[in-house]
């Protein structure tokens, strides 16, 4: 398994029963568990929040094949990619992308297969939840962790999230809401490693 810089096994495996999970997620044990939204904190949309007031974009030469049908992936940043890897932890597709991730995605940021959370169909609780604040991926997110460390990186957290997670997770848990028109910055890279050392 790859090292990253502090010695910590990154969490990745290729192997086809890590890809997706609809049940606990298994793979690399003891390592904190880092579900990862693609749109948004990856895949910056909407008014650009950052320097300049535009979206940086990145070289189409760097697209693998057949993801230049969609026009925003350019503003995926392939430098991500290294960094997310350097974190020390099980990183976990957690997107309505699910194994299409992996397909047009990790490529483009340099990552091997990442497993996938596979949602369920939505409920007359989910509903209920949605109204109360709750996001709709939170309790799938809680239950995959199986009380296992975790941070969610997503645009769409909220305070509603955050009290649901601290009742009904019997781990640690860092939910980070990233600003949607910048995408990950360094800031939250500085405080997922910080909580990350803590775990």
């Amino acid at each position: 398994m790859p090292r990253t810089p502090r010695g910590r096994s990154c969490g990745w495996r290729a192997d086809a029963d890590v890809r997706r999970y609809g049940a606990a997620v298994t793979g690399s044990g003891g390592l904190p568990l880092l579900f990862l939204d693609v749109d948004g904190p990856l895949l910056p949309f909407g008014p650009a929040t950052g320097p300049g007031g535009v979206h940086p974009t990145y070289p189409a030469g760097l697209f693998p094949p057949g993801s230049r049908a969609h026009p925003l992936l350019a503003r995926i940043d392939p430098g991500l990619g290294p960094r997310l890897a350097a974190l020390g932890c099980e990183l976990v597709w957690a997107t309505t992308w699910t194994h299409e991730a992996n397909e047009i995605v990790a490529p483009r940021l340099g990552l091997p297969p990442l497993p996938a959370v596979l949602w369920p169909e939505p409920s007359a609780k989910d509903e209920r939840d949605e109204r109360a604040g709750l996001h709709w991926k939170t309790r799938t997110l809680v239950g995959r962790a199986a009380g296992r460390a975790f941070a969610w990186v997503d645009d769409e957290i909220g305070a509603a999230d955050r009290r649901w997670v601290a009742a009904h997770h019997g781990g640690r848990a860092l939910l980070l809401r990233v600003d949607p028109g910048r995408g990950l910055t360094d800031a939250d890279f500085r405080q997922l490693d910080a909580w990350l050392r803590t775990v």
